[in-house]
C-alpha cells in the first residue's frame, strides 16, 4: 500500500478468456477468469439473459454465444441488481421486458446516474467501447417484491429476493425443476466480493437462505461456474467467511477506537494472506472496508459512490 498505487483497476488491461457453459437442462454460464458473469436459462419457447454485461458492444459476444446453440428470441432481461457494470449492456438484447426487484428501481432511481460514472472511472477495461452505451439509465419495464414467477413454455422460472447482501435490491433466478441458481453478485467463486454498497450483518443469513434452497449448480457473479452441489457449497461459504471476516475485522478496529485508515490497514493485512490471491482483492478492500467500517458506526445504509468520493476515498487508505 504505497502512493504509488494506481488508482482501483485502472491499471489492469488483461483480456480475459470467455467460457459458455452449460450447468443444467436449461441454465448455462458465461464466465471470464473473474471477469463479471452473465447467466441464461434457455426456456421452451423463450431465452431469458441475468446480468447483460457492461457495454452493448460486450452484450454482443454474449448474444452470439447463445445463438449457437438457439434461435428463440430473447424475451427477458432481469437485473440481479443496479450496478452499472451489470445493467448497460441490457439495449444489445432488444428484449420484451426488462426485469428487476422494485428494491432495486428504487436505487436506480437515487443513485444510478453517480455509479455510472464511478464504475466507469474504477474499472475501464470491464467498459469495453463504452460510447454504445446509450445515454442515461437502464430502466427495468417490470418490477416485484420478494418473488415473481415466469413460465418459458413448462419450464417455471422463479425471481426472488432471499435477503439484502450485495445490495439491499440483490434477486436471484432459480430454477425449481432443476435446482439450478443464478447468484448475481451474491456469491463470488475465486473472486473477491465487492461490497461497497453492501449490508454486512445481513449477508450471511442470505447465503444460508441460499443454500437452503441446496442448489445442484449455480452460476456465481464472478468466477467459474459450480456444478456440484459440494463446488455450490464452497462457492457459499467463502463467500460468508470472506464478508464474516471483513466485518469481524473492522469490528474489532472500531471498538479500539481505531479510525477508518488505520482500520483498513489492519484489515487488510489481517485478510491478505487467507484472500489475496482472489481477482480484484487489491481493487474491493478499499471500497469493502470503508462501507463495513459505515455500517459498524451507525451507517444503516450505503452512501452513494461518486467518481471523486471513489478517489478522495483511495487517497485517503491507499495514501501513505
Amino acid at each position: 500500500m504505497t502512493a504509488t498505487k494506481k488508482f482501483a483497476s485502472q491499471a489492469d488491461l488483461e483480456e480475459k478468456k470467455v467460457t459458455f457453459s452449460q450447468i443444467s437442462e436449461h441454465a448455462w454460464a458465461y464466465t471470464a477468469e473473474g471477469d463479471p458473469n452473465t447467466g441464461i436459462i434457455i426456456g421452451d419457447d423463450a431465452v431469458l439473459v441475468a446480468d447483460t454485461q457492461a457495454t452493448p458492444a460486450m452484450a454482443a459476444d454474449v448474444i452470439r454465444r447463445i445463438r449457437e446453440v438457439t434461435d428463440k428470441p430473447i424475451k427477458y432481461v432481469v437485473l440481479t441488481h443496479y450496478h452499472a457494470v451489470r445493467v448497460l449492456g441490457a439495449s444489445a438484447y432488444q428484449p420484451q421486458h426488462i426485469l428487476a426487484s422494485q428494491d432495486t428501481y428504487d436505487l436506480i432511481v437515487e443513485r444510478g446516474e453517480q455509479d455510472k460514472a464511478s464504475e466507469i472511472g474504477r474499472f475501464p477495461r470491464l467498459f469495453q467501447n463504452v460510447e454504445s452505451v446509450p445515454p442515461g439509465m437502464t430502466w427495468p419495464t417490470m418490477t416485484f417484491t420478494g418473488k415473481m414467477t415466469l413460465w418459458l413454455g413448462k419450464l417455471e422460472v422463479q425471481l426472488l429476493q432471499v435477503g439484502r447482501g450485495h445490495t439491499k435490491g440483490d434477486t436471484i433466478v432459480w430454477l425449481p425443476q432443476e435446482r439450478a441458481l443464478l447468484s448475481g453478485d451474491l456469491v463470488e467463486f475465486g473472486a473477491t466480493p465487492y461490497a461497497g454498497d453492501a449490508y454486512f450483518k445481513d449477508w450471511p443469513q442470505t447465503l444460508d437462505n441460499l443454500a437452503a434452497l441446496q442448489p445442484k449448480a449455480l452460476v456465481p457473479g464472478r468466477g467459474a461456474a459450480l456444478t456440484t452441489p459440494e463446488e455450490v457449497s464452497k462457492g457459499l461459504s467463502e463467500t460468508r467467511d470472506f464478508i464474516a471476516d471483513v466485518y469481524a475485522n473492522v469490528q474489532k478496529g472500531v471498538a479500539a477506537g481505531k479510525d477508518l485508515n488505520a482500520v483498513y490497514k489492519d484489515t487488510f493485512a489481517a485478510m491478505k494472506p487467507k484472500y489475496g490471491h482472489w481477482v480484484i482483492f487489491d481493487h474491493c478492500m478499499p471500497f469493502d472496508v470503508t462501507r463495513c467500517y459505515d455500517e459498524a458506526t451507525g451507517h444503516a445504509d450505503p452512501r452513494i459512490w461518486t467518481a471523486e468520493r471513489d478517489v478522495e476515498m483511495w487517497k485517503t487508505l491507499e495514501g501513505q
